[in-house]
């Protein structure tokens, strides 16, 4: 099972924030889309969606920016993945309408699995992905060089 690109954009933009616990300032979009090279707009939306959700705390205006809305140990992988995917179904059997759909075990099998994997990411927490902080921090950019302003 893949993630789409939303998802995997909104958990990357978690760790971040997650492994700089002790930062004063806010986080500000234009950081984002500059360490991770994404697309402004994509990254406003994950954004405003985790705000929206409660995993960010977001604030408006001139000196706004966002950061954690609740400590890394509470978010929860699984529930994160089921807030940020549209759909978790691995395949569409209407589309083109599949002849074999009314007896069809494949769907419940891949249920099964889908199943499996949240059962997996349940087990885990923002914490628990970023539990190696140094190994991820100097993988990052010196962010001491002023950032461009995108935003």
């Amino acid at each position: 099972m893949q993630l789409t690109r939303y998802t995997d954009f909104g958990v990357r933009t978690l760790m971040y924030l997650a492994v700089q616990p002790e930062r004063t300032t806010l986080f500000r979009i234009a950081e984002i889309t500059q360490v991770f090279d994404l697309s402004p707009n994509h990254v406003s939306k994950i954004v405003h969606h985790l705000g929206k959700l409660g995993y960010l705390e977001t604030i408006r205006g001139k000196m706004g920016g966002f950061r954690l809305g609740k400590p890394a140990t509470e978010i929860n992988l699984g529930l994160l993945v089921r807030a940020l995917e549209n759909s978790l179904a691995p395949i569409d059997c209407s589309k083109p309408y599949c002849r074999f759909t009314p007896a069809c075990q494949l769907k419940g099998v891949l249920a099964q699995a889908v199943a499996a994997y949240l059962n997996v990411l349940d087990q885990y927490s923002l914490q628990d992905i970023v539990s190696n902080r140094d190994e991820l921090l100097a993988l990052l950019p010196d962010m001491s060089i002023p950032v461009l302003q995108l935003d």
